[in-house]
């Protein structure tokens, strides 16, 4: 016991190394979600039509999801330092190849594939070492972590648009991949500093739930509900705005802001499975989304785009939280990155079911009226769902 004693300290000041590094790198990558700021001079430049544009982001989801899945499997190939400075100076790399495009298929395979892979294994990578640390509250450091990406959408829309206007998107981009390559030094530094492990020690402990059976089925069925509005909000925020009469400030305003709104909202939903049952969160978190789409569908017009689109983000930001405080309380620390990876795929279909159907109705009809509508049915479906999950979690017995 007196030997035993000094180790919790230890580990315990080493978590805000971990926690620092997880914000330095997700910061930048969180980016993708400014996507939309892109969208007008790419499209301008290279007359790439808007429904191609949106693949792109949804290539880049897919391409998350695959790093994030296949991140699990590097855990043994490698120290946690090596692995995160090798994914960020991937995702740095296909920043680089997209600022460079000259057509569609340069942006797919860079910003796509490329970036997207690297950017879902270091997002990974990062949250499993502080969940290998981490011994309370674990849905509010979880919802902290996947705020990361809407706050740093939040710092980039703005910065975007100011570079896009004074030097053009591909300095943008090229500015984009410096920074990542700066924070991914920084972060593998601090992983080091840290010390966490991706690796558990053997133990005989198998309590909770199968990683596929049938509470991670619901979870991501919900998960992939909330996400799919979500994500067509994030993703063309900026023009959403802009179809229904909004000034280009207003939608710059509005794209900011909501990816702030966002934020919070992830943090809160993972400070909310600590106190309440997840079904519960969710289910409310999606009705706040359903009432932000029926408020855009039924009085069309710049402020109630700006607030209606700011509520289906809000509910997708707090399912989202929800979702890896969660996983969290579903399943044991050592599963979570493996179990996270895996829920994404959710993200992945979410991103290219909605946001790209968004976009072709937009080139057929220049609206979103019908697609504002798809969002809210798929709202009313996730409230559905939501009431299926179990109420409790290892922790608790459940």
């Amino acid at each position: 016991m007196s030997v035993a004693a000094p180790a919790l300290p230890v580990r315990a000041e080493r978590l805000w190394a971990a926690l620092l590094a997880a914000t330095l790198m997700n910061l930048p990558l969180g980016s993708v979600y400014s996507f939309s700021v892109l969208l007008r001079p790419i499209e301008q430049e290279l007359a790439i039509p808007r429904s191609a544009l949106s693949l792109v982001f949804g290539l880049c989801t897919v391409g998350f999801t695959v790093g994030s899945v296949g991140a699990a499997f590097l855990y043994r190939l490698a120290p946690a330092p090596i692995l995160v400075l090798a994914s960020a100076l991937v995702a740095a790399v296909g920043i680089v190849m997209a600022a460079t495009a000259s057509g569609l298929p340069q942006l797919l395979l860079g910003y796509g594939v490329v970036f997207g892979t690297g950017g879902g294994a270091t997002y990974i990578l990062l949250q499993q070492g502080v969940n290998m640390l981490v011994r309370r509250r674990q849905g509010l450091v979880n919802g902290y972590i996947v705020s990361l990406y809407p706050m740093g959408a939040m710092i980039a829309t703005p910065l975007f648009h100011a570079c896009n206007e004074a030097y053009g998107w591909r300095t943008t981009l090229a500015g984009l991949a410096a920074v990542l390559v700066i924070c991914g030094i920084a972060a593998a530094l601090l992983a080091r500093h840290g010390g966490a492990r991706l690796v558990a020690p053997s133990s005989g402990t198998t309590t909770g739930p199968a990683i596929l059976g049938p509470t991670f089925y619901k979870l991501s069925a919900t998960f992939f509900l909330a996400a799919s509005a979500g994500l067509m909000v994030l993703s063309q925020a900026r023009e959403i705005v802009a179809t229904y009469g909004g000034a280009a400030t207003l939608a710059v305003a509005a794209t900011t802001g909501l990816t702030g709104a966002i934020a919070l909202a992830r943090i809160g939903g993972g400070w909310l499975v600590d106190r309440f049952a997840v079904p519960h969160v969710m289910c409310a978190a999606h009705a706040l989304a359903l009432g932000g789409g029926l408020l855009v569908a039924l009085l069309p017009s710049p402020v109630t785009a700006v607030l209606g689109l700011g509520m289906v983000g809000l509910g997708y930001g707090f399912v989202s939280g929800a979702t890896a405080g969660g996983i969290g309380l579903y399943w044991r620390p050592a599963e979570y990155g493996r179990i996270a990876g895996r829920t994404y795929i959710a993200w992945c279909l979410a991103a290219v079911s909605l946001p790209v159907l968004a976009g072709y109705l937009f080139d057929m009809t220049r609206a979103y009226d019908t697609a504002v509508l798809i969002a809210a049915g798929a709202n009313v479906a996730g409230m559905a769902m939501a009431l299926t999950m179990p109420r409790r979690g290892w922790r608790d017995g459940g």
